[in-house]
């Protein structure tokens, strides 16, 4: 049974197709964790999984109301707290659907809610790579391209909660039809983008084509590379970051990036702010969001 003393954050990571649960106290220390495969992407349905997974959290640990900071969730997308109602197209599709109002219908915690990418800086700031820094840039690579923004200290949102959507990046004048869709930076480099150039059915089927050196994977993954570098350059010479963090599905395979990045940060960047940056890989990896979400409620964000 968990000290009932000291109030715990139940910190949930909505994923487009997976739920990460976990309970995480004040000191960091997470006390119980859970994963499931979602089986539906409605809303209505998202909720449902989110209200179950915290009361089996909340049930294995014997916790009581009382023994709870709060529930922190993080989605894949947009969230408006002045309105409450959530964007996630890898969810439930583009239009806006009036998340906490659906929470609160099933949930009695008090419940903070954010996007993925401000869960990701919180986690790696708080306890990460990123630990005890300011100014923090939290870049996710996968699926699509986000930034999470922490600056002196507080989080950027922008005026309608979508600051950090970078994948949206104009890095080429050649125009492509796709970028209307998903933006210039995220077509290029993020997971999809990469399978498309290296002419593989996913990502890591290009990345291991690459490490056994097969010249159209290695092409690819070179190409990436140059497009990841001179995103992150413009990343540093807008934000001057002290440290920008890499993450995401993609980043598994850093090994192949990393040098790449700092190569485009080193030609590209404003070159006071490419001397005061560093490019560190994530150290929380897919726990970052869950360490995030428990940001919110306990504080920090």
């Amino acid at each position: 049974m968990t000290d009932q003393r000291t109030p715990v954050a139940i910190a949930v990571d909505l994923g487009g197709t997976k739920l990460s649960a976990a309970a995480i106290n004040p000191d960091g220390a997470m006390l119980y964790r859970d994963k499931i495969l979602l089986s539906g992407l409605d809303v209505t349905s998202c909720v449902q999984e989110i209200a179950q997974i915290v009361q089996r959290i909340t049930g294995e640990l014997a916790l009581s109301l009382q023994a709870i900071a709060g529930i922190g969730l993080v989605i894949p997308g947009i969230y408006s707290a002045e309105t409450g109602m959530g964007w996630a197209p890898n969810l439930w599709g583009h239009q806006e659907v009036p998340l906490r109002a659906e929470l609160n219908r099933l949930l009695s915690c008090p419940i903070a809610i954010d996007s993925d990418r401000v869960g990701y800086v919180l986690g790696e700031s708080w306890l990460g790579a990123a630990r005890g820094l300011k100014d923090v840039v939290f870049l996710s690579v996968g699926t699509g391209i986000g930034a999470g923004i922490l600056s002196d200290g507080r989080i950027l949102r922008g005026a309608g909660g979508i600051a950090g959507a970078v994948g949206w990046f104009s890095l080429t004048p050649e125009w492509e039809e796709i970028y209307r869709q998903i933006g210039c930076w995220e077509a290029e480099c993020a997971g999809p983008g990469l399978a498309r150039r290296g002419h593989r059915g996913s990502p890591e089927e290009v990345v291991a084509a690459a490490r056994g050196r097969e010249p159209q994977a290695s092409r690819a993954v070179a190409r990436a590379g140059e497009y990841l570098g001179a995103g992150v350059a413009n990343i540093v010479s807008i934000l001057n970051p002290r440290m920008i963090v890499l993450g995401g599905g993609l980043m598994q395979a850093g090994d192949l990036f990393l040098e790449s990045v700092k190569r485009g940060v080193a030609r590209w960047a404003q070159p006071v702010a490419a001397r005061q940056v560093q490019i560190e890989m994530t150290r929380l990896g897919e726990d970052a969001g869950l360490f995030g979400a428990a940001r919110l409620v306990l504080g920090g964000a």
